[in-house]
């Protein structure tokens, strides 16, 4: 027997649960894909916001503020590239409206974010020492692939409980 589940068949407070989950990840992914444009202003919010954290932080902080300067004062066209980063973010974002408009037919597109944030993990943690991040950074990196993972799999729970039921 074929499984199909169709909007009717969802209970309304966890389709709204199912979508709120969606939002958020919606939110963060346009949210933190954002930070890549602006990149002078916001490495100098960081070294702001860090002064006061401990002396790594700081350090790296600053160190990233002066390299985002100099790059912005004589090759401001590599930040195109970041601009890509931040188009990159939307239209993912963009791909969890079909999960948000019909949870259990585009099922997939949760579990693909899923799959997403677990390889922001190597690639943060054995990609990024290459580049040069210290180890306290590569782990804020990796902590966006493990809280962006709560509410899609908080979300695909409730996706999995209705395939279930209506079998």
């Amino acid at each position: 027997m074929k499984w199909v589940w169709t909007m009717t068949t969802v209970d309304r407070n966890d389709l709204r649960f199912i979508r709120a989950m969606l939002l958020l990840t919606m939110a963060g992914l346009l949210l933190f894909g954002i930070t890549a444009v602006p990149l002078v202003s916001g490495t100098a919010w960081l070294v702001s916001v860090t002064s006061d954290l401990g002396s790594p932080i700081a350090q790296w902080a600053q160190r990233v503020h002066e390299a985002v300067t100099d790059v912005d004062d004589h090759y401001p066209f590599l930040f195109y590239g970041t601009d890509w980063l931040a188009f990159a973010h939307v239209v993912i974002a963009l791909a969890f409206v079909g999960p948000y408009r019909d949870p259990c037919r585009n099922r997939w597109v949760i579990v693909w974010g899923i799959w997403m944030c677990v390889l922001v993990l190597p690639m943060a943690f054995l990609w990024a020492p290459v580049r040069g991040i210290p180890f306290f950074w590569r782990c804020v990196d990796g902590a966006f692939g493990v809280v962006g993972m709560v509410p899609l799999w908080l979300a695909l729970r409730r996706v999995d409980r209705f395939r279930t039921s209506s079998q």
